[in-house]
């Protein structure tokens, strides 16, 4: 039996093996839920609510605004903005008139934002008050409608922020600032306009969205969305959680609208679905928890950090979860005790989601049901094809249990990254997307092995980081871990662990090795560890493990230089003769000590948003 139809067997109940989107576009989500739920609350934004048939026209005028600003068909509109009413407002817009909507994160420093500006060349740009300064590197005859986050606040909070205080100015500071006088206003634009009233002239094989990435090979990249690919992974999702009622269930909308998850399984599979979202302009767990009194959730995405802080404060707010029906995860591994704890709090069931930017993102989900695995990436999507295949032989595939590179092909998959042909080469070849991602099928379920750019190569052996990181986690004292490989000559590269610890912790590497060799072989253990304060991570959470490389090499070189007396400190032992080489590294000193201190710096700095 071919490996698709074989995982089909575990869906869940009433989930179809196929799905067809047909011609629709990314904005017939938004009309066709208006038209059947025109008074239902389509956004909650801080307990000011908009109904579907609100957010409609407010699209309408904002298509306006685009049309006689000379935006039509195929035409890029930059949006720079943090989750918000405008935010969504914007990208439909964008989508009725026939144009590329281009996300951007708005907390991006100037020079990324430079550098994707210079690749895409948008015609025109919404952005958020705080983020217009750091485009000062466009012409000053661009066109730039600025947005005002207080704007959407009820009318009550509004006439609070215009109190002459220092702390609400502060406060109003945080929601918007002064831009230049060519900046126009993007709400007193959309007030003012009359609806267009034309219907979109973009197919479903047109561009849609636009998604800045590292892709497979960790190189900035833009992925071309079409209508027909979000279309498609909105449709699917819908399917994937059959239990969800059409027009009665409320989204918390926290991820960002700029990364593919939260575009995709947040935003545009609410509407569709007909539900309220409660949009959020950052994860804030305060926020969160209050609203959760207000507004109670029955749909809750997010990634494990967001899980394990709202479990940490609910009790501080006095918060019942009981109302979520269902809770997706997604981006990074879940943990079966993380998992557990969530769902005592909810009772309800946590599933895993897996994708990437070019599948727009979704490729994989855990069913929704009590069959689901926890720490399995899932079946495939409906209508979505797998395999599993030889790394170095992509002609051959794997048998089941054994390693291998995941591809994927589906309506969701991208065509192509903007204008880079010989990337789009190397992921897309005949009809297949690859991964670059490692798997393995173990009892009807697709479980991560790894990434394929950061398997590590040891004395000839390949160590996956992380079964590494599982290991190392679960040892007593260690809160978080990143495992990477560091060039070490003729050896290949050496396992080195940057480790979290709990307050108060102390592990040495003998600790770390002698408890991780009850679960993985010797010659995967780590040869170094290092002790950091946090993780670099993604906007959406993501530890960034090729940061975590990067910046201990910075490291490593900077303390042969300036730190000799560390070297004298570093003791290899190498085993006998036919076994993999073991090196210890460890330093009591205080060159150590701040040894640690460098690179916990070194590592906050590294934060910035990477969507792999």
């Amino acid at each position: 039996m071919e490996l698709t139809e074989k995982l089909r067997e575990e869906y869940a109940p009433g989930v179809p093996y196929r799905v067809d989107s047909g011609d629709l576009t990314v904005s017939d989500f938004l009309f066709g839920t208006a038209r059947r739920y025109p008074k239902r609350a389509a956004i909650d934004f801080m307990s000011r609510q908009t109904t579907y048939e609100e957010l409609a026209s407010q699209v309408r005028q904002a298509a306006m605004v685009l049309k006689e600003a000379g935006v039509g068909k195929n035409d890029r509109v930059a949006l720079v903005l943090p989750n918000c009413p405008q935010h969504i407002v914007a990208l439909f817009a964008t989508a009725l008139v026939g144009a590329v909507a281009i996300e951007h994160n708005p907390l991006a420093p100037e020079k990324e934002l430079e550098e994707q500006f210079s690749r895409h060349g948008a015609k025109l740009e919404v952005a958020w008050q705080n983020s217009v300064a750091k485009l000062s590197f466009l012409p000053r005859s661009t066109k730039i409608f600025g947005v005002d986050l207080a704007a959407a606040l009820p009318a009550k909070t509004q006439a609070l922020l215009r109190l002459p205080l220092p702390a609400i100015r502060k406060r109003r500071s945080m929601l918007g600032v002064k831009v230049p006088s060519q900046v126009e206003s993007w709400e007193n634009s959309v007030r003012s306009a009359v609806p267009w009233e034309g219907e979109c002239p973009a197919g479903a094989e047109d561009p849609a969205i636009m998604l800045h990435t590292g892709g497979t090979t960790g190189s900035p990249k833009a992925v071309v969305l079409t209508h027909k690919n979000v279309a498609s992974n909105v449709v699917q999702s819908v399917a994937w959680v059959a239990p969800l009622h059409e027009g009665s269930e409320v989204f918390y909308s926290v991820l960002p609208y700029f990364h593919a998850y939260g575009l995709t399984a947040t935003l545009l599979s609410g509407i569709q679905l007909g539900a309220t979202l409660a949009v959020f302009p950052k994860f804030d767990v305060p926020q969160i928890l209050l609203a959760q009194k207000r507004l109670p959730a029955t749909f809750f995405v997010g990634v494990p950090p967001m899980f394990e802080r709202i479990l940490k404060e609910i009790s501080t707010f006095d918060a019942d979860l009981s109302s979520m029906k269902f809770t997706l995860s997604g981006a990074m591994p879940l943990t079966k005790e993380l998992t557990d704890r969530w769902e005592k709090a909810t009772g309800s069931l946590m599933i895993e989601g897996y994708g990437m930017t070019e599948a727009s993102p979704i490729i994989l989900g855990s069913p929704v049901s009590g069959e689901r695995r926890a720490g399995a990436l899932g079946l495939p999507y409906p209508s979505t094809t797998i395999r599993i295949v030889d790394p170095e032989n992509p002609s051959e595939d794997v048998g089941e249990g054994e390693i291998g590179e995941l591809l994927v092909r589906g309506p969701q998959v991208f065509s192509g990254y903007l204008d880079n042909e010989e990337e789009t080469a190397e992921v897309l070849r005949d009809g297949w997307l690859h991964t670059g991602d490692l798997v393995q099928v173990r009892d009807g379920f697709i479980y991560m092995a790894d990434r394929r750019k950061e398997l590590i190569i040891s004395s000839g052996f390949n160590i996956y980081p992380s079964q590494v990181e599982d290991a190392v986690r679960s040892m007593p004292g260690v809160l978080e871990v990143a495992v990477v490989g560091l060039p070490s000559g003729s050896w290949g590269e050496d396992v080195v662990a940057a480790l979290v610890l709990e307050a108060g912790a102390s592990v040495t590497l003998a600790d770390v090795r002698a408890w991780a060799e009850k679960s993985i072989a010797h010659y995967a253990l780590p040869r170094q560890i290092v002790v950091v304060q946090e993780l670099p991570r993604s906007q959406i959470g993501k530890v960034l493990r090729r940061r975590v490389a990067q910046q201990l090499s910075e490291l490593q070189a900077g303390l042969e230089t300036r730190l000799p007396t560390l070297a004298s400190s570093v003791s290899e032992v190498a085993e006998k003769a036919g076994q993999a080489r073991s090196a210890v590294k460890e330093t009591i000193s205080s060159a150590a000590a701040d040894a640690s201190e460098a690179a916990s710096e070194i590592l906050r700095r590294a934060g910035s948003d990477d969507e792999e």
